[in-house]
């Protein structure tokens, strides 16, 4: 914290305005959050960071997480944003070593889950949610199939065609599926998980763009073909929820899935940092962390947030799901992506 000090005080110097410990300039009277396209938070959330502290948060979205990390550090030099939210654990080490993050500590961090922390407090957590296989209980039922267990059963001929992923090269989820597969048939193993995608694609697998065509248009609930469908562990609840049921029409598989932990921090660049860690602060608070569930359907990294009664009673959470190292995916994710293309041409 000292660089906040520092900073502070230099500003007090040289300008001798004073509000609430920080200078004119560290309490503009808007600041910008870079965001991707699935953020959503109910009306009047951020509207109450403004009655805190008179600062009005514009939010400004760039695509999916991908794109949004690629935008910021085009623009590290002239940043674009004070605060980046959704940058997750696939793409963090690329943001990472782009020197897009001043560290910041933030106020009721020892609420979060000390799991989905990063040494250096470089980020913040705050949401998290598990990528798995969704099947459609009614239409697996009325072609006589179980739901299967794990990646393994996937590749049995009873599931021929029925499976859907998206591009790891082009969505989030896709590359957290596909990294779900590395882990379980790691490199170097005599059946690694080339093999497996290779076996996967001579079963019939389906790929899609994105979440949405995977989800909304290809996955049988949406009147598609494919019962099968890689989404997340909160699908179910999403389903009830927005379908007004009292039961939950899809099912989770438990094994074979990836935890994607979405982070938020300070931009480097910034002229607002002090406000920026306010929002950031904010971010983790009771109110934004329990408002989260049913605007994004992911799961709030602090731990005293209560969770919406539909999320109690229709989530399955995996009792085992792939968390790897941040280091790990930034030195493979770029060979891992090509030589998954390769395959899937072949």
């Amino acid at each position: 914290m000292n660089h906040r000090v520092m900073r502070i005080a230099l500003v007090l110097l040289t300008t001798a305005v004073v509000a609430s410990g920080c200078s004119s300039d560290s309490a503009p009277d808007e600041i910008v959050l870079l965001t991707h396209e699935s953020f959503a938070l109910s009306e009047g959330t951020l509207e109450a960071f403004k009655d805190q502290t008179g600062v009005t948060v514009k939010v400004r979205t760039a695509g999916d997480a991908g794109t949004m990390v690629i935008q910021a550090i085009l623009t590290k030099d002239n940043p674009i944003a004070d605060v980046m939210y959704g940058v997750d654990n696939t793409f963090l080490s690329r943001a990472v070593n782009s020197g897009l993050f001043i560290p910041y500590t933030a106020r009721g961090i020892e609420s979060v889950n000390p799991l989905l922390r990063i040494d250096g407090d470089i980020v913040t957590p705050i949401d998290f949610g598990d990528v798995c296989i969704n099947y459609d209980i009614e239409a697996l039922a009325a072609i006589g199939s179980p739901p299967p267990e794990n990646l393994g059963d996937l590749l049995d001929p009873q599931y021929e065609g029925l499976l859907v992923v998206e591009d790891p090269s082009t969505s989030s989820p896709g590359l957290a599926f596909l990294m779900a597969t590395i882990a379980a048939y790691p490199d170097g193993a005599e059946y690694d998980w080339k093999a497996y995608w290779s076996d996967l694609f001579d079963n019939g697998v389906v790929i899609a763009a994105d979440w949405s065509e995977a989800y909304s248009t290809r996955f049988t609930r949406a009147g598609g073909a494919q019962p099968l469908v890689v989404s997340y562990a909160s699908s179910p609840p999403a389903e009830v929820f927005y379908g007004n049921l009292t039961e939950a029409p899809t099912g989770v598989m438990t094994e074979g899935c990836f935890k994607q932990i979405e982070y938020a921090g300070i931009l480097s660049g910034t002229q607002h940092e002090a406000t920026a860690g306010q929002l950031i602060d904010f971010l983790i608070s009771l109110p934004v962390q329990e408002d989260i569930p049913l605007n994004m359907f992911v799961y709030p990294a602090n731990r005293d947030a209560v969770l919406p009664q539909v999320f109690a009673d229709h989530t399955t959470l995996p009792e085992r799901s792939v968390v790897m190292e941040p280091g790990t995916i930034e030195l493979n994710r770029q060979r891992w992506i090509e030589e998954w293309i390769e395959i899937a041409r072949s």
